[in-house]
């Protein structure tokens, strides 16, 4: 059996620990004591139904630890699945996460690959080859969605490896494709520098699909039409389609805002238009919304969740916060209901314990995505969810 290196419990690499873990010895490695134990407990530090129902139910060959001693001994492949948060000092990713795991990886293993699965600046990878001196640095990017992270992995749209055919990547996705449900992936070998590219533009473009119909939404608004019917004629067009279609407060979550932002950065002395449109269309659109919650005239203005969609415990970057920010400018009262918190993490923003006492406080509610939780107090609740869905 062969032991896999993950690095990172996040989305990514719990997703890939559990889909690699049915057929090879998993080792997480987290800097995290807590959320080490819940791995060791067979428990998901992150929301996603099928990771859980895979951890609880089937025999996977999984583990964690706080130790790189423990984790890099006779590894066979070692996968980073570490943050790369964007700086806007630098305008651009900050990598430090990953180069001190490619350090470490190097320095533990002698002759395994080292697989980077977070998003990376274009020449990136190709830099870290460099400067380190070794060929076992791959870039592989992901195209996962959280909170289902696993079945993304378990029916990949492709695998792209950031390097040329070779014994050790053939070897990595033929690892994938046994994990995998799904049958004939499409598998694809190129440059590092085009595999970090092609996920930069993959989310840019999603975050431009996102943005397209928020604004057709704000069009809507505007002239007080059916937005749904529009959503609905316009996506029969097959050349369309529906994905990315629901109208919402903007996008946020983990990818979209800070790669749409290493992109644009990467079009230094390039000429673009389109890039800083979507980036700036996210913040007009949720101030355009601010200003509709305003309108109502609200003493108080309750805000349901700060998570960015049903199935996922990710308040990072959600288009709400912001929203929340336009509003206590305005010196609105807000309140917030967030049953995954115990104390607000929002400051001058109060947190609401119980639902019903929730309800009565709020002369608005704001809902990035609706929920049967609200459908006794419809007439208070402001949210652009047309779909219901993600």
């Amino acid at each position: 059996m062969r032991k896999i290196v993950v690095v990172g419990s996040g989305y990514v690499g719990m997703s890939l620990a559990t889909l690699l873990a049915q057929k090879n010895r998993v080792v997480i490695l987290d800097i995290d004591q807590k959320r080490v134990d819940m791995i060791n407990r067979n428990e998901s530090p992150i929301v996603d139904s099928d990771i859980a129902a895979y951890l609880s139910e089937k025999t996977l060959s999984i583990e964690a630890t706080l130790s790189k001693e423990l984790a890099y001994e006779r590894a066979s492949l070692v996968i980073i699945a570490t943050p790369t948060d964007y700086d806007p000092v630098t305008n651009k990713f900050n990598t430090s996460s990953v180069d001190s795991v490619v350090d470490d990886a190097l320095a533990f293993t002698k002759d395994c690959l080292i697989v980077i699965k977070s998003t990376l600046p274009v020449g990136h990878t190709k830099s870290l080859q460099l400067s380190r001196s070794s060929d076992r640095i791959v870039f592989s990017p992901e195209f996962l969605r959280e909170g289902q992270a696993l079945k993304d992995n378990l029916y990949p749209s492709r695998i792209i490896v950031g390097c040329a055919a070779n014994n050790l990547t053939r070897d990595y996705v033929a690892l994938m494709e046994d994990g995998a449900e799904k049958n004939n992936i499409e598998i694809l070998f190129m440059d590092s520098t085009e595999a970090e590219s092609v996920k930069l533009f993959s989310n840019a473009y999603l975050a431009m699909r996102v943005s397209f119909f928020n604004e057709l939404d704000s069009y809507a608004i505007h002239n007080n039409l059916d937005v749904k019917s529009i959503i609905d004629g316009v996506c029969l067009d097959q050349r369309i389609g529906r994905g990315y279609c629901n109208p919402s407060f903007g996008y946020g979550g983990y990818c979209f805002p800070k790669d749409t932002k290493q992109l644009l950065a990467g079009f230094v002395d390039i000429p673009q238009a389109l890039v800083q449109a979507i980036v700036e269309s996210n913040d007009v659109r949720k101030t355009y919304l601010a200003e509709q919650i305003i309108s109502r005239k609200p003493s108080t203005v309750g805000i349901y969740r700060l998570i960015m969609k049903t199935g996922s415990d990710n308040f990072r970057s959600s288009s709400v916060q912001d929203i929340i920010s336009l509003l206590l400018e305005r010196n609105i009262e807000v309140i917030l209901y967030e049953p995954t918190l115990v104390v607000s993490n929002l400051p001058d923003v109060k947190l609401v314990s119980t639902l019903n006492q929730f309800k009565q406080l709020s002369d608005v509610i704001v809902a990035n995505r609706t929920s049967s939780d609200l459908q006794d107090v419809t007439e208070k609740v402001f949210s652009r969810d047309v779909f219901l869905d993600n």
